[in-house]
């Protein structure tokens, strides 16, 4: 074979190589920065985009699908003075491939310092009874914020959610016992308004008793009725006072009796 031939099929070889290193395939989540002599040319994708090899063109990927970031425990001094430690999970995608690659070195290091040291300034706003209370509204504040400061990157926060409020030992103890005297004190409201309850219902059937007197007889009959049903070697029956009226005057009018004078001799 001539040497001719040689340098033919080595010359298709390198050509295929360079035509395959020019052939790139972005996914559907993809693009690509396109930077052209180091200038920004735009972005590309998905599917199978063509560069001029030999070094002109280079392509930078950028997933847009949304990275779930955790942000590490943070020590947060609290507005009453009291040291938490909090951590948090952030959402957010790149909606601008470019801004994303051009504006910032690293976007994804640039977002996570951006959290933590707004989650520090934002929860030190705030008492401790708010920020275990009113989580919702302290997730929203963060979100507006870090996103704000985010979005010349091209990149969109899209939430912000406090996952842990870690406590000092001292003050798990204060609110144990602070959620403990609350109870008592709803338990003691609830049994004064049951006995108020009580009293007054008692109130309105002792006066239909009193406008009834047989009602009394059938309350009467009504609880021998309950006691009957019970084994009781020993039954108490009780008496209304206005039967034994009569009986006590007629004994108070035979103990007491006029003394006689002693008769002059």
């Amino acid at each position: 074979m001539p040497a001719i031939n040689y340098l033919y099929i080595a010359l298709g070889i390198l050509l295929l190589i360079i035509i395959l290193s020019a052939i790139r395939i972005l996914k559907e989540y993809e693009r690509g920065v396109i930077f052209r002599l180091g200038r920004l040319v735009g972005t590309k994708g998905p599917g199978i985009i063509i560069l001029i090899p030999l070094g002109i063109d280079k392509m930078v990927r950028v997933s847009l699908r949304v990275v779930t970031m955790d942000i590490p425990p943070q020590d947060v001094i609290t507005k009453d003075n009291i040291t938490v430690e909090v951590n948090a999970v952030a959402y957010f995608r790149v909606m601008d491939a470019s801004k994303a690659v051009v504006e910032v070195q690293d976007f994804m290091f640039a977002t996570s310092q951006i959290a933590q040291t707004t989650l520090r300034s934002v929860l030190g706003e705030y008492e401790l009874d708010d920020l275990l209370a009113d989580r919702e509204a302290i997730n929203e504040r963060l979100q507006k914020i870090i996103d704000k400061q985010t979005d010349p990157w091209g990149v969109k926060v899209s939430m912000v959610e406090i996952k842990d409020v870690n406590l000092p030992e001292e003050m798990r103890r204060a609110i144990a016992r602070q959620a403990e005297a609350e109870r008592e004190r709803r338990a003691k409201v609830i049994h004064a308004a049951g006995e108020f309850e009580a009293s007054k219902k008692l109130s309105e059937a002792a006066a239909v008793l009193d406008r009834t007197p047989s009602a009394i007889q059938l309350r009467f009959l009504g609880t021998l009725t309950e006691i009957a049903t019970e084994k009781n070697s020993t039954i108490i029956f009780p008496v209304p006072i206005d039967l034994l009226k009569a009986w006590m005057q007629k004994q108070t009018a035979g103990e007491v009796k006029p003394r006689r004078s002693p008769r002059k001799k």
